[in-house]
């Protein structure tokens, strides 16, 4: 039951992801994408700080100068910057695939940083997996498009993020770090202001638009804290994927979008490849509980 619940916070999350990114999107066409970011990482921000007052959280921790906390920080920060630059320029279908080759990343930088053990069968399926990205980015061929690379750059500092998350210290307050989550999407859009166009008075259904991307984005961002602390993390993660079901839809039926061949054939070896290292690591993680139990 208890994975039951921790699976539909997940698909909550991934739904809410979804309608966040579809939101933004739409909005790039009529306001300066770092207008957008700014508004969302203000709007998190001011929720979760909020609320860890509220519940007298400690809001500048020892741990909040650790090389985990810090390297987790900045990683958000430019995975904000790099993603949503990203959605500005391509389509959001491409840039949501390519976003699906973070637990591929998170995988192997598990193995190549943390010194976790990965066999010669997940190594095959994360080049597996890397060789969908290559598919979906189109280096070389008339498809391509540098903001595909900009996307792929945002999912290597999400993976940065999630391996940093590891090693950081778990008694942090979950709203504390939160808080600090959006206040890195903050950054970056200061940090785009350079790159975007003069800022503008939204309308007043600009501004219910700004309101419903935040409010989707503080709700998927609680959701998946939920589903990944209460629930068994093997069972759970696979539901990630969801995310990008949601997308196409979305994608589709309301952006008009109409994703490419390549690109659905790039998404089902991304997705396969992740599914069958979360079922592989599970796997051996049984056989490790049955052997030490004997």
């Amino acid at each position: 039951m208890q994975n039951l619940r921790s699976i539909a916070f997940m698909t909550l999350a991934m739904a809410g992801f979804a309608i966040e990114d579809s939101l933004i999107k739409a909005l790039t066409f009529e306001l300066p994408i770092a207008q957008i970011l700014i508004s969302l990482g203000l709007g998190g921000t001011l929720v979760f700080t909020g609320l860890a007052l509220i519940n007298k959280h400690q809001f500048f921790p020892p741990d909040l100068l650790s090389w985990p906390f810090m390297i987790r920080f900045f990683s958000e920060t430019l995975a904000a910057f790099f993603f949503l630059l990203a959605i500005a320029m391509i389509p959001l279908s491409t840039a949501s695939t390519i976003l699906q080759s973070v637990p591929i990343l998170v995988t192997a930088g598990a193995a190549v940083f943390l010194g976790q053990t990965v066999g010669p069968r997940r190594w095959g399926a994360i080049l597996f997996g890397f060789s969908g990205v290559v598919l979906v980015i189109q280096p070389g061929i008339d498809g391509f498009h540098w903001g595909s690379v900009l996307a792929f750059i945002g999912a290597i500092f999400l993976a940065s993020r999630d391996l940093s998350t590891r090693v950081m210290n778990p008694n942090l307050p979950t709203l504390v770090v939160a808080a600090y989550g959006f206040f890195a999407a903050l950054l970056a859009g200061v940090m785009m202001v350079p790159l975007s166009t003069p800022f503008i008075m939204p309308t007043v259904a600009q501004w219910l638009q700004i309101m419903a991307i935040v409010f989707f984005g503080v709700i998927a961002y609680a959701a998946i804290v939920a589903s990944t602390r209460t629930g068994d993390l093997a069972a759970v993660a696979p539901f990630r994927y969801s995310r990008l079901i949601f997308v196409l839809i979305i994608s589709v039926v309301v952006l008009g979008e109409s994703p490419d061949l390549i690109t659905i054939i790039g998404a089902v070896i991304i997705v396969s490849s992740g599914l069958y290292s979360f079922l592989r690591e599970r796997r051996l993680a049984h056989l490790d509980a049955i052997n030490n139990g004997h």
